[in-house]
């Protein structure tokens, strides 16, 4: 056979229907969803406005209607310095020259320029709103039972001292309760008893386990029930009966004689004062009715009126209660929803942009330096210094400088100190006049300032800053301390370092020194050295406690600043040094700058914020030079003007031209000319002591030395303008050291000598050089000397010039420039320099500024960072003023995004932000044919994204377009507010040109967003955000309309067949857009009626999503209809979605302009449509698929282990439950209950809920099942948050706008709404502390596989707890949750989510209370249509039952309850006519909540329950409340089968405040009320008896149910009752798998109701008609006609519903042969409401409802001969065949001898495979096979199969031994045989033509042929495990021979 391929399995498969099915209605969905949207054209704004400018300006809210004036302005504002005046000199301006220097020094003074939009806090998210909070400050803590103590369990002994308290205890033997057993079977058992008395006078016999009353009673008997006690010593010793009413007993023991007296005594006693109290209370009423007026008898009047009568405060109280005051009360105090959403709560600020600061000076890691002293270990009294301490005994001074050993190099500059007392400071000066530079005496001349400080102030200071920007610890402090100029080095630190004697050293040293301080004061030399770290670590945490290096003697032949790395690198290794130490103390600390540290001077010397006038301690700021490899750059934001020299070394060992030149000094000087009588210019800074600024500066001086290294370092202030002419001039001095100590007369000789000159220019082509240079020197300086600086004018014959040394280079030397006016980058330097010809008005050369604007590409990044502002206004100058030059405005772009995108790589581009928001200023261009910044910059943007070569570029564009889009922006607004255009109207503000500009550009971007996305992801989304952005305030800026079509075009270009990341885009760029601080005006919400209609109020409620609501209410009409889209896509984009409208709502909610009630309700008027969204997707919301029902909320004390199962978002597979949660959705098996059990949040349309465990493959496919698909459904999240955004709507919009929307929507979308309510209730419920913690413990072990144990919490008392955890919505937990992720979550976290989550839910009840509140009062008369029974009261009864369901808080119940009173005296007939599902419903609920744990919630609930009693007996004409009796009564039974309830002290408590308000409510005195509510209690008493030992058997089945069965039992009579214990039977079993005796209790059930109807002649048929499914049935006939047939309210539609129940309970058991009974009950009530078929109506019209089938290729003889292969038969087919059985009786399936079929042949239009799966049918033939023709065509295919098994050539065993099986071992009554029997036998064949039975005989001969074939086959196939079975294959085949071939009579 040839192999089976791929595609014709797919045609052929048998049982492809239900996947077919699924497809087709996946393409059905999907064809639907990606309609595209209809584009709306949005209004024409402008114009809008203009013509309803009346309507507008009357409109009380008009400011949701008008955009604030003022909305927008420019402000300057001063630029923020950290020095006391500017840095920038005085006239900087007028002194500069260079336009570069100019736009430096503009920059540098310039204020900033700011576009301010006034409201702009309220233009982002909802997190950057300017109000105080979105959280509230105070949270309430809200009470719910959930959180109540479990284990705080209730005892009976609580109440037992309020009365009588404990009359009598003791031991006691009891047997057990159940009426099954005979008396004499009883088993006994030990318990303690306690006889005691209730609060309202009656006695309780309770038993305990021992003595301890304090745990739960085992059991409880009460007495007024009690009609005698008699003994028993039949039974057992000691034993006594308590006979009870309704002939039932309890039998007790004692242990002595003695104790058994004394309890009989006791109990006769008791039964006495009981029966006395009875006759008394009749008598009593007698009495009252006579003194009463005789009309209270049976009449009934007002409740409210009569409850104000009733002198009981509380009643009375409820009497006063009406709507409006219920209304008032729930509005106390209320909350804002959204302040507990997790968004709120978390307030992430990750994604928001930071606030953009101007540029500053960038602040490094700064420390202090304190220079204290510096002392030698030679000390002595110097000059008058007589009395003082002893100090060293000649000057020292000390020269402070950072060092960089990682990166080897020198990074601060030198800090001079000088720390010689006055007394040794005059050894060099004299006392008096210490001379200046110049020489002249310093007190001749007037004191001058600089900076405003006085020079004095800055001649000794002793404090420095250094900064540094990347600190490490292998930063060095180094101090070197030089002397004055004595001689050689070793020989003047000789005396310090051998000390013999002090006194006489000391003397000896400064004497010699006064001599040489004298002579060579000017003149220094090196001395010592010492080095300390300054950093712990890289944080840079300052070494405050480290110290000084000991002094090292400094080597003369060690001086560069390169030795001195290489020593301090050899610190840390101290054997490696050797170095000679001299003994002194040098006291420099270092510490942290104080905050608000004062008096401090810039390295310029400008003082610094704070600085006091004449203070004498000043701090001056050390430069910082960054090494080169450290990236750092900032824009420049003062002038700074430094140049450091530094002379290196001078080669002089082989100049012949000086006979002396060893002590060289260098002098450097600064000059402007080199004419013969130029002088040094006055800009050097001094050393401490002397002039600030001086003249020139000299070098230390190494002795005798010819080859001298220096380490000195010139600090030079440059002057503003620099030329050709400005040099620096080196003079080098021979100095003599030698000294005449001898005091002879012999002339000494002069001091300095000079040796040579060097000089060198400070500008090389503008450019100031800063590299190593090497000059030559010359022995003179003669006039005009620079001209002979090349090579060339040194070679010519020069008479004046004599070189040293033949002109070689002998002296090595560099600078440092530190200045932010100059820069040193050559294409900077030549662009600025071009700009400054072209302005100067010099030709323009064409091409000339291209080039050098192309060549600033390769400008280095430092300094573009820099000069940021400079370069970036000088390109923007240009691009405006030259934008008649081809291509030039298209260079100056390409070099702005250059710049742009550099300063992104470089994580830079917040500098990009505060240029634009601070710097840029767009100038009017000064050009006659210039254009504007916003026009240009436009245009070329188009250019560069429409020249398809350069992609590089488009990209960057993309990627940086929000700088664009910005500076654009900011042209706009400047030039509106500067050109005073801002008062035109707006269509008049910008050209038309510039409008098609703009529109140009948006669709030159489209296509990059939505076809390139995939190819330059950061690119688009860039652009996406930024064009919305642009857009967003080009709506403050310009036509609003014409934004809008802009708006419009560009969300056209997305389609909903879109990949994912498309819809994110689309919705971030709508929610950027709808984040404009104006977008309640820009939708205005007002209504655009026509004018016909004007009067008519309601007519103009836009409500739905149409195209006029789309058209006026333009953004959020596109954001609604997106995402009406979005929902039917996947997770991620939904989210997206969902999320953009919340925090617009949430937005809106704290938007503090808008806080006014009435604004709010304009507000959410305006998103009424988003409730039709949710109403199109109520099944997502509340469908089967989301949502357990919340009747099947379980009783209050477990409701924290209600499992809800919502689906996973990380596997949004199919909702599951466990398999043992079968029935409900809970552990303890209190399933779906009763009436409620079709589930209370389904649409009508709908019917119920799919039971949730299936269990067996064999579930039936309900008919209902959700049309919604698995990709389709929402999670928790995304149901929550649509739910917030509907409950701010329902809470915000005004009652009249919500009238007229609930009067305009069709019935079943009113009730939708309502469903919508309740769905809110269930999914916002309180889950509990327990639960949150649980959930969390869930999280936290799937995150960080943590396992929290709470010791505080208390344990889960039972698994379910842990199902819950696992079935939780983990991975949203990140969205719902609040608590902080850290790995340990503290029981404080818990608490404040649990506080979070209990005001979500107590908002929720309120806000849900206030809207159906409001609904029943403007429906009343609806909802009494049919005394109240109706789908619309059925669902208002429903959400106010829901409150109950889902545990409400403390508060929010008190304002339920109060609901409820209104409630039930509005419908009392509701409650108390007809059936009886409202009120059996309602006291289920409400006597739930009298057992409650909340004192106040029992209160109110035996309060509610007491009213109901009241409004049933009013109802009734004060006759009787029977329907409220027999209801508690039930629900009591119910509660206790639910083991939902005991009688405990708590509910006791309930039934006593019941008892006392009847007792004390005035009017009802003379009436029999009071003693029936007695009865009632005594009733509730007696079941509560009867039922007390469930708790006890609770964890044992069988017991259970033989107790509910014996009680079942004792109610034939109460019909009502016997259902509700057959009921709780049916949830056991179904709880414990047990299937079958569930059906049988469905079963007795619907026979039960049957019964009833057939006796009051509704239903043909009473319980008989059950026999045939169980003999058993005939229980039900003992029905008795009494009082409790009274208000039973069965009906037929009821017992439908039954007889469904029992379907699909027998389905379940697997009992599928009985079902057809049920269905001959069912069948008739159908016919006789003529529903034969699907009801049209119920199908949803939006949808197409196809009914899929499975076809089969067709062939007839001659194709068949044709078509061989298995290819030839699914190939080129055109027709297809399927065939459906019927019989003509109209069943479907019927015997053998009556089954038809019909075959069905269709002809498709085009042959399959085709180019599409779905082919048109175009013909159809109908062939019906007589019941023969169905046997023969059954035997032909079972023979092809056999036939096509042998021959095949590998043989399938397992099929074939199937197939055989089939064949020959079938039984009696089926298989092939079936069908010669019946046609094929002599008395049969004579019915049928003879040419139809040969054909069939024929067709036998075949079919035995292939078994026997088969056969053999398979017996060589098998092994020997299997011959017996083979055996036993061929016995049954000769069997079948045999009978066949006596049946055709061959052989």
């Amino acid at each position: 056979m040839a192999e089976v391929r791929k595609f014709t399995k797919r045609l052929s498969k048998p049982g492809t229907a239900a996947e077919l099915r699924q497809s087709v209605s996946e393409a059905v969905r999907s064809s639907v969803v990606l309609e595209k949207t209809k584009v709306v054209e949005p209004l024409d704004y402008e114009n809008v406005i203009a013509q309803r400018k009346t309507q507008i300006y009357s409109d009380p809210l008009r400011d949701l209607l008008m955009f604030p004036m003022e909305d927008i302005s420019i402000s300057v504002i001063s630029r923020q310095r950290r020095t006391v005046q500017s840095t920038v000199p005085e006239d900087g301006e007028k002194r500069a020259q260079s336009l570069f220097v100019k736009e430096c020094i503009k920059t540098y003074s310039t204020d900033w320029h700011v576009v301010n939009y006034k409201y702009e806090d309220f233009s982002g998210d909802f997190r950057m709103l300017p109000c105080k909070s979105l959280r509230p400050e105070k949270i309430p803590n809200h009470v719910f039972e959930i959180d109540e103590d479990c284990e705080k369990d209730e005892d009976s002994s609580s109440l037992c001292s309020q009365k009588g308290g404990v009359i009598k205890q003791g031991w006691l033997h009891k047997a057990n309760v159940n009426s099954t057993i005979t008396v004499t079977m009883k088993v006994f058992k030990r318990r303690y008893f306690y006889l005691t008395q209730l609060p309202d006078g009656s006695y309780i016999l309770n038993s305990y386990k021992d003595e301890k009353n304090s745990k739960e009673s085992k059991g409880c008997i009460y007495l007024d029930a009690c009609i005698d006690v008699v003994q028993c010593p039949k039974m057992r010793r000691h034993a006594f009966e308590l006979k009870m009413l309704d002939k039932y007993s309890h039998y007790l023991a004692a242990e002595t004689e003695q104790e058994m007296e004394e309890w009989l005594i006791t109990l006769k006693k008791i039964i006495q004062i009981n029966t006395d109290s009875l006759v008394q209370e009749k008598k009593e009423t007698v009495e009252i009715s006579q003194d009463d007026e005789p009309s209270s008898q049976g009449k009934a009047e007002n409740i409210m009126a009569s409850l104000e009568r009733s002198m009981h405060p509380e009643l009375m109280k409820y009497g006063r209660e009406t709507e409006q005051l219920n209304k008032l009360s729930r509005g106390d105090g209320r909350q804002n929803l959204f302040s507990f959403d997790s968004e709120v709560q978390r307030l992430d600020f990750s994604g928001i942009e930071p606030d953009i600061k101007p540029f500053e000076e960038k602040c490094n890691k700064r420390f202090l330096v304190n220079c204290h002293d510096l002392m030698f270990n030679i000390l002595g009294q110097v000059g008058d210094n007589a009395k003082g301490p002893p100090t060293n005994v000649e000057p020292f001074f000390i020269n402070l400088a950072l060092f960089d050993v990682k990166n080897n190099c020198k990074i601060s500059a030198d800090f001079h100190v000088d720390l010689n007392p006055p007394s040794v400071r005059e050894m060099l000066w004299g006392p008096s006049s210490q001379p200046a530079t110049d020489g002249t005496p310093r007190g001749s001349s007037p004191e001058s300032f600089i900076h405003g400080i006085a020079e004095s102030q800055l001649r000794f200071i002793k404090q420095g800053i250094f900064s540094v920007t990347n600190p490490h610890p292998e930063i060095f402090l180094v101090a070197r301390i030089e002397k004055v100029l004595q001689g050689n080095i070793t020989h003047c630190a000789e005396p310090y370092i051998k000390n013999s004697d002090p006194a006489k050293t000391a003397q000896k040293v400064h004497r010699t020194a006064k001599q040489v301080c004298s002579r060579l004061g000017q003149y220094r030399m090196p001395f010592a050295w010492a080095a300390r770290p300054i950093f712990k670590d890289i944080q840079g945490s300052l070494d405050v406690d480290g110290r000084f290096s000991p002094l090292y003697k400094q080597d003369s032949s060690k001086l560069s600043n390169e030795d001195i790395l290489k020593l301090l690198s050899e610190y840390k290794k101290p054997e490696k040094t050797k170095l000679q130490i001299i003994p002194g103390q040098l006291n420099i600390t270092v510490e942290c700058v104080p905050v608000d540290f004062s008096n401090c001077i810039t390295s310029s010397y400008v003082p610094l914020k704070p600085f006091e006038k004449n203070c004498q301690n000043i701090t001056v700021e050390v430069e910082e030079f960054v090494p080169e490899m450290t990236k750092y750059c900032y824009p420049f934001t003062i002038y700074k003007n430094h140049l450091y020299v530094y002379p290196l070394q001078l080669k002089y060992d082989s100049q012949k031209t000086f006979a002396k030149a060893r002590n060289i000094a260098v002098c450097v000087e600064f000059r402007d000319s080199d004419e013969s009588d130029a002088s040094a210019l006055k800009c050097i800074y001094g050393k401490p002591a002397g002039s600030v600024f001086t003249t020139n500066a000299y070098a230390v001086v190494s002795h005798h030395n010819q080859n001298p290294e220096f380490y000195d370092e010139i600090k030079i202030e440059l002057p503003i303008h620099l030329h050709q002419k400005h040099h620096l001039l080196f003079t080098f001095y021979h100095v003599s050291c030698e000294i005449n100590t001898k005091g002879t007369t012999k002339k000494q000789d002069t001091v300095e000598t000079p040796v040579g000159f060097a000089w060198v220019p400070l500008l090389k082509d503008g450019r100031i050089i800063t590299l190593e240079q090497q000059l030559p020197v010359s022995a003179n300086l003669p006039p005009g000397y620079m001209n002979l600086n090349d090579a060339e004018s040194r070679r010519q014959p020069n008479v004046d010039i004599k070189w040293v040394d033949g002109a070689k280079p002998l002296l090595k030397i560099k600078s440092h420039l530190e200045s932010t006016i100059y820069t040193q980058d050559l294409h900077v330097h030549k662009f600025f320099q071009h700009c400054q010809l072209i302005q100067s008005g010099s030709k323009e050369v064409p091409g000339e500024l291209i080039k050098y604007l192309k060549c600033l590409h390769a400008m280095e990044i430092q300094v573009m960072i820099q000069f940021l502002p400079v370069i970036l206004m000088q390109l923007f100058q240009v691009l405006t003023n030259m934008t008649h030059e081809d291509d030039v405005p298209f260079n100056c772009t390409m070099v702005l995004l250059h710049i742009v995108s550099k300063c992104h790589e470089e994580g830079l581009d917040n500098y990009l932000r505060s240029f634009i928001k601070y710097s840029f200023r767009p100038e009017k261009p000064s050009a006659p044919q210039a254009q504007l910044i916003h026009e240009t910059l436009a245009t070329t943007m188009i250019a560069i994204l429409k020249q398809s070569a350069d992609f590089l570029a488009i990209n960057k564009l993309l990627k940086y377009s929000w700088f664009f889009f910005e500076i654009i922006a900011k042209s706009m607004a400047t030039y509106l507010l500067e050109e005073n255009k801002i008062k035109l109207p707006r269509g008049q503000r910008f050209s038309e040109a510039y409008h098609h500009v703009l529109h140009s550009l948006l669709l030159a971007i489209i296509p990059h967003v939505t076809i390139r996305y995939a190819e330059i992801p950061d690119e688009s989304r860039n652009v996406n955000y930024s064009l919305a952005s642009f857009l967003k305030r080009c709506l403050t800026l310009m036509d609003r309309g014409f934004v809008f079509n802009l708006i419009n075009d560009y969300i056209s270009g997305f389609s909903p067949k879109d990949p994912k990341v498309l819809a994110e885009y689309k919705f971030e760029f709508l929610q950027t857009i709808c984040n404009h601080e104006h977008y309640i005006p820009l939708n205005l919400p007002m209504a655009f009626a026509k004018p016909k209609l004007q009067r008519v109020q309601d007519s103009n409620l836009e409500y739905s999503l149409s195209d006029e609501y789309c058209k006026h209410h333009f953004l959020v009409g596109l954001l609604l209809r997106e995402t009406s889209i979005a929902l039917q896509d996947n997770y991620e984009i939904r989210y997206t979605a969902i999320s953009v409208i919340k925090n617009l709502l949430i937005k809106h909610a704290f938007d503090t302009r808008y806080q006014h009630k009435n604004q709010q309700a304009k507000i959410a008027q305006l998103y009424l449509p988003f409730v039709g969204l949710l109403l199109e997707n109520i099944q997502r919301l509340a469908g089967r698929d989301t949502l357990y029902s919340c009747a099947a909320m379980p009783n209050s004390a477990s409701r924290d282990e209600f499992a809800c199962g919502f689906t996973s978002p990380t596997n949004r597979g199919s909702l599951s439950t466990d398999k043992d949660t079968a029935y409900g959705s809970f552990q303890n098996g209190h399933g779906i209950k009763r009436e409620d059990s079709r589930g209370s949040l389904i649409p009508e349309g709908a019917t119920g809920f799919p039971d949730q465990g299936s269990t067996g493959e064999n579930t039936r496919q309900s008919s209902t099942r959700s049309s919604v698909s698995q990709y389709n459904r929402l999670d928790q999240y995304e149901i929550r948050s649509l739910l917030m955004c509907y409950l701010y709507i329902v809470k915000m919009i005004s009652e009249d706008t919500l009238l007229t929307y609930w009067n305009k929507v069709s019935p079943q979308e009113l009730i939708n709404i309502l469903i919508l309510l309740e769905v809110c209730l269930f999914h916002f419920r309180y889950m509990g502390k327990r639960n949150i913690a649980r959930v969390h413990d869930a999280w936290l072990s799937k995150h960080f596989g943590v396992d929290r144990k709470s010791q505080t919490m208390p344990a889960l008392r039972n698994r379910s707890g842990i199902m819950q955890a696992r079935l939780q919505h983990l991975s949203s937990l990140e969205s719902s949750f609040t608590l902080n992720h850290s790995s340990s979550t503290t029981e404080a976290d818990i608490f404040h989510q649990a506080l979070l989550e209990g005001n979500t839910a107590t908002e929720v009840s309120l806000t849900v209370l206030d809207t159906i509140s409001f609904f029943t009062q403007c429906f009343k008369s609806q909802l009494l249509n049919n005394d109240g029974h109706n789908p619309l009261m059925k669902k208002v009864f429903d959400i106010h039952l829901a409150f109950l369901k889902n545990g409400q808080s403390e508060v929010s119940l008190k304002h339920v309850f109060a609901s409820l009173r209104a409630f039930i005296s509005k419908f009392p007939s509701a409650f108390f006519k007809g059936r009886v599902n409202m009120c059996a419903a309602f006291c289920y609920e409400v006597l739930k909540c009298c057992t409650s744990k909340i004192s106040s919630t029992r209160n109110e609930a035996s309060a509610l329950l007491y009213l109901l009693m009241r409004n049933n007996f009013e109802y009734t004409k004060r006759k009787t409340f029977l329907r409220t009796h027999l209801q508690i009564i039930i629900a009591v039974s119910q509660l206790i089968a639910d083991v939902a309830l005991s009688g405990g002290s708590r509910f006791q408590e309930s039934l006593f405040i019941i008892n006392n308000f009847a007792n004390s409510d005035r009017p009802m005195k003379a009436t029999a009320f009071p003693s029936e509510v007695k009865d009632l209690t005594k009733r509730i008493r007696t079941v509560l008896m009867a039922t007390a030992q469930m708790k006890e058997h609770e964890k044992d089945p069988e017991m259970l149910i033989d107790l509910q069965y014996s009680l079942a039992k004792s109610y034939a009579s109460t019909p009502e009752l016997r259902k509700t214990w057959l009921d709780s039977m049916a949830k056991i079993h179904i709880k414990n798998g047990d299937f079958s005796e569930a059906a049988m209790c469905y079963v007795h059930v619907a026979a039960l109701v049957a019964e009833f109807l057939h006796r009051k002649k509704l239903f043909p048929n009473g319980c008989s008609a059950f026999k045939k499914i169980t003999p058993n049935i005939d229980e039900e006939g003992a029905m008795k006609e009494d009082a409790g047939m009274m208000d039973v309210h069965y009906s037929e539609e009821v017992l439908l519903e039954l007889l469904e129940q029992c379907v699909d309970g027998l389905w379940k058991a697997e009992r599928y042969e009985v079902i057809s009974e049920i269905s001959k009950l069912i069948i008739p009530i159908y016919e006789k409401r003529r529903e034969f078929e699907v009801n049209v109506k119920e199908l949803d019209p939006k949808y197409a409802h196809i009914q899929v089938t499975y076809v089969k290729p067709y062939f007839d003889d001659k194709e068949l001969t044709e078509r061989k292969t298995e290819f030839e038969r699914n190939h080129n087919i055109n027709r297809f065949v399927f065939e459906a059985p019927y019989t003509l009786s109209g069943k479907k399936q019927g015997c053998i001898e009556e089954q038809c079929k019909r075959r069905t042949i269709l002809t498709t239009s085009n042959s399959f495979p085709y180019v599409k799966k779905r082919i048109a049918i175009n013909y159809e033939q109908q062939i019906h096979l007589k019941p023969i023709d169905v046997a023969t065509d059954e035997i032909k295919d079972k023979t092809a199969e056999l036939q096509k098994l042998c021959s095949s050539a590998d043989v399938d065993m397992i099929q074939l031994q199937l197939k055989l099986q089939g064949c020959v071992s079938v039984q009696v009554n089926a298989g092939p045989l079936a069908y010669a029997r019946a046609f094929l036998n002599d008395s049969q064949a004579s019915k049928y033509p003879a040419k139809k039975v040969n054909e069939l005989k024929d067709m036998f001969r075949k079919f035995i042929q292939a078994c026997s074939i088969a056969l053999e086959l398979n017996e060589r196939l098998i092994k020997e495990d299997q011959i017996e079975y083979h055996e036993g294959l061929k016995s049954n085949f000769r069997d079948m021979v045999k009978e066949l071939s006596d049946i055709i009579h061959e052989q």
